[in-house]
């Protein structure tokens, strides 16, 4: 979608930062969880540099908050996800799965909680809100399900720290890896949390007054501007090399926890209730038939990201797809998230990728693909 004709309708809406977003240099949105965000802010390969060597400022309104209130709050997010959440202490986030009854995926939120029984989804993109509001009907439980008035934006990047204390103040250091705490900035009430969607050092700014985006935008680029701080957008080379999932291309309702070695998420202890527990027990019993592998293709450089799903032939028979595909400046490699069947999984293994630029060679390797265990954004 150019700049030029944005073509705007009510039933998509925009991001409180919209009007600072298309200031800074906006020139192209796509639609996620029935809203725009900005996905173009010129070359992503700069937006990948600026990312690992400065820092960058990503509106991810698009990120929409589903609130959990309500006595038996705590009882019914536990229902929702089948990761234990007996030890989420207040001022805690954590990395959860959302499953149907099938063991299927929903979505693959960060949970944050903010009271004892006060918590928010922050979601990737599907319509996570209608399916709590279903669950909660039928459940017998005390709570209360909305949409706040919140809109998150991600500072990340290695010098996103020193601009959070010239924002924050030096307490900020202390905030951890998965955890939040509130701010009022000049009258502007945030939520903080030291997480983001980049493998990097960052912080989500979950800003809850939609009139004041464009305010909060400008003072983050301000306070940025002496660090390196470029507008820019989440970047798919960034999460690739770091294994991230994107919903609805690496996951989707049709894959389960286990497939995507997420076992860690899933939690059969007798005590914890969820939606999809039968089904999940059944699927680890029986095993399952396809994996998700990181891979390296052996071409020129990719051209761009994936757009559709590329098949994987062994033999002249199809045994899987790439998901997510990307060229990394970085690495110099073709690297890609795949899922690929059981028998074909193992490291090393080799098939060809057929790209949209032809059939090429690709090899099973490790993943994620750059720092591994996580150590740049949890430092």
């Amino acid at each position: 979608m150019s700049n030029k004709n944005f073509g705007f309708g009510t039933q998509i809406r925009k991001s409180p930062y919209f009007d600072s977003t298309v200031k800074w240099g906006a020139t192209g949105f796509s639609v996620y969880n029935h809203m725009y965000i900005p996905r173009d802010f010129g070359n992503p390969e700069q937006n990948f540099w600026n990312l690992i060597e400065k820092a960058i400022l990503c509106d991810v309104a698009v990120e929409r908050q589903v609130e959990i209130t309500g006595p038996d709050a705590y009882k019914f997010t536990q229902l929702l996800t089948p990761r234990d959440l007996s030890k989420l202490a207040v001022g805690q986030c954590k990395y959860v799965l959302i499953t149907n009854n099938e063991g299927g995926i929903l979505n693959d939120p960060v949970l944050l909680r903010l009271a004892e029984n006060h918590f928010w989804l922050s979601l990737a993109d599907s319509d996570i809100l209608l399916w709590a509001q279903g669950v909660a009907v039928n459940s017998g439980l005390n709570v209360k399900i909305k949409e706040p008035d919140v809109s998150p934006l991600q500072l990340q990047g290695p010098t996103s720290s020193e601009i959070m204390v010239k924002l924050f103040g030096e307490d900020i250091k202390d905030l951890k890896y998965y955890w939040l705490r509130e701010y009022n900035l000049d009258g502007i009430p945030l939520i903080v949390s030291r997480t983001g969607w980049s493998s990097e050092l960052g912080y989500e700014i979950y800003l809850r007054d939609g009139s004041k985006g464009n305010e909060l935008y400008e003072k983050i680029m301000l306070a940025g501007k002496e660090h390196g701080l470029q507008p820019g957008h989440t970047s798919s080379i960034r999460r690739i090399e770091g294994g991230m999932l994107s919903y609805h291309a690496d996951a989707d309702i049709n894959t389960n926890p286990f497939e995507l070695g997420l076992d860690r998420l899933v939690s059969f202890d007798n005590n914890i209730n969820f939606v999809g527990k039968e089904a999940l027990q059944k699927i680890k019993d029986k095993g399952i038939t396809r994996k998700q592998v990181g891979i390296e293709i052996d071409c020129k450089p990719l051209k761009g990201p994936n757009t559709t799903f590329w098949k994987i032939e062994k033999n002249n028979e199809v045994i899987g797809k790439i998901t997510s595909a990307v060229y990394s400046p970085r690495l110099k490699k073709n690297i890609a998230l795949a899922m690929v069947s059981i028998e074909q999984s193992e490291l090393g293994n080799t098939f060809q990728a057929n790209t949209n630029e032809g059939k090429f060679n690709c090899v099973v390797v490790e993943k994620p693909f750059y720092d591994p265990k996580k150590k740049i954004a949890s430092n």
